[in-house]
């Protein structure tokens, strides 16, 4: 982690909680946004298809969650 992210992780973490919900809401408020149609489609390499194939076969490659629960274990629902 660089310098910055240090001294901004640090600030976070000497506030209470009120304080550090005004920095959260910040970075929603001003912070742009990036969607899923941001990122550029590309095809699958041998690498991708293996691990698409892994998580497909491998019982222990399903410890997934979907985007709403994630989104509520953030808290941004």
């Amino acid at each position: 982690m660089d310098a910055i992210k240090e001294r901004i992780v640090g600030a976070v973490s000497i506030m209470d909680e009120d304080a550090a919900k005004e920095v959260w809401n910040f970075i929603i408020d001003y912070i742009p946004k990036h969607t899923w149609s941001d990122i550029e489609e590309v095809e699958p390499d041998e690498w991708d298809k293996a691990m698409i194939t892994d998580i497909q076969t491998n019982p222990d490659c399903k410890e997934f969650v979907s985007e709403a629960e994630a989104l509520k274990e953030l808290e941004l629902d």
